[in-house]
């Protein structure tokens, strides 16, 4: 069956569920009328099965996850056409009912308003419990103007189309996953090497790299990770990171690693390659959204705060970071390492390795509110010193190796540091992170490596 078929097909079962709720919630004058109260378990059947029938259309969606969304949106969808033509039947009622029934009509606006709010707390629950893209901020509003008329319909039929949008989208991506996969196209000769930024650290049940290792995985690749220090300076953190890959290429022989590095970390790995003895051990880096000429905002800082103030932050950070694993944390270091200064006299002693295929991938911003906090804070601050920004690092700092790819999307979004690492797992329309990635590996599959 085509898709389009497929489509027509649900929409009219959806239809009919929906026309179901509508006559199971409004039955109580036909019952009270007729004496037929036979009737009243036969419709409390209809009406359960009727608040299931979405998760059943909805089992050609292979993830769980996905399926408890298009429920909750069928869920919710039936909810607002049914709740209209609920009540449009107790307008008409009320003219044959008042004032002489009108207790009839009373019992029967209580049982349908049961009824419905059974069918929008199924929904509600499911799409709160199951959706990535609705975030916080939406979750957050639907529950405010929850109460509040009009406003209450306004924000669900947000939601309704925020998860929607999501549940469309990602079927399609399982659908192309799907597809290929056969084909295993980021199944590179070398595993891949995901190297964090700065302040973060590799956490198992917290990605750094958000849903793009599990998509790399699902089309062949095999990873591993820096597991550095959060913050340390680039010398040090190179230092860790070759005796990171050749562990790696001790442990599985696999000979080379791909590195592919975020923001700081596409400095620790040239330092390893250029300083450490790493090269022999490296295929190719990918550096992303990687400060190579520094950025004059952090020069400004440094210059601008004091340092009874530096220090303070620092030792605040480095006793957090050392209970969550590091040994020995330098904010100052990290952040030293970053001004444009310290990466002008870095990149005399980095020079770009000849036997290494070396690329690097940059994005821009458009709109500071689109950053995402502290990103649309710091957003107006980098572009004052440095220029057009992902809210941290300039356009100008990104180029460097053979290849340069630069990443922005039409309108006021525009594509965040932050975005480049699918750190709020955001949907952003126009630029699938996933795919980038994958697209990525391919590359580097396609040139032997």
């Amino acid at each position: 069956m085509k898709k389009s078929q497929k489509s027509f097909m649900e929409t009219i079962i959806i239809l009919l569920d929906t026309l179901l709720i509508t006559v199971s919630a409004n039955c109580f004058w036909l019952i009270q009328h007729t004496e037929q109260y036979w009737l009243i378990p036969v419709l409390l059947a209809v009406f359960l099965f009727a608040n299931i029938v979405p998760l059943l259309v909805g089992c050609r969606i292979h993830s769980f996850r996905l399926r408890v969304c298009y429920h909750g949106t069928v869920c919710l969808k039936m909810f607002l056409m049914s709740s209209f033509l609920s009540v449009i039947y107790h307008i008409i009622a009320a003219f044959y009912l008042f004032p002489a029934c009108w207790s009839v009509w009373v019992w029967s606006a209580v049982v349908c308003i049961c009824a419905e709010a059974v069918v929008f707390w199924n929904g509600i629950i499911s799409v709160y419990c199951s959706s990535v893209q609705l975030g916080i901020k939406h979750r957050v509003i639907g529950i405010l103007l929850g109460w509040i008329p009009i406003a209450n319909l306004i924000a669900l039929v947000s939601i309704i189309r925020i998860v929607s949008k999501e549940v469309k989208f990602e079927a399609q991506k399982a659908e192309l996953d799907f597809n290929r996969h056969d084909e295993q196209i980021c199944q590179t000769k070398y595993p891949l090497l995901l190297v964090h930024g700065v302040f973060f650290r590799d956490f198992k049940y917290l990605n750094y790299w958000g849903r793009i290792p599990e998509e790399l995985k699902k089309n062949g690749a095999q990873i591993f990770y820096g597991n550095h220090e959060s913050a340390a300076s680039v010398s040090d953190s190179g230092v860790e990171l070759t005796a990171r890959i050749k562990e790696i290429v001790e442990q599985t022989n696999c000979g080379k690693v791909n590195i592919i590095a975020h923001s700081k970390g596409g400095l620790d790995c040239r330092y390893a390659v250029s300083c450490c003895g790493a090269a022999p051990y490296v295929a190719s880096i990918t550096t992303i959204n990687t400060p190579h000429r520094g950025c004059e905002f952090a020069d400004y800082l440094l210059n601008k705060l004091p340092e009874s103030m530096q220090q303070r932050i620092a030792d605040t950070y480095n006793a957090a970071m050392k209970k969550l694993g590091d040994h020995h944390p330098d904010f100052m270091a990290a952040v030293r390492d970053l001004t444009a200064n310290r990466c002008a006299e870095l990149n005399k002693t980095m020079p770009d390795p000849e036997e290494i295929y070396c690329q690097s991938v940059g994005s821009k911003l458009n709109h500071a509110a689109n950053g995402k906090f502290p990103l649309n804070f710091t957003y107006p601050l980098v572009k004052y010193f440095d220029g057009p920004n992902d809210g941290l690092v300039s356009e100008k700092s990104f180029r460097w190796g053979q290849n340069y790819t630069f990443l922005t999307v039409n309108g006021k979004r525009g594509i965040s540091h932050g975005d480049m690492i699918d750190l709020n797992r955001e949907n952003i329309p126009e630029f699938d992170v996933r795919e980038f990635y994958v697209q990525l590996a391919a590359g580097l599959k396609q040139r032997g490596l």
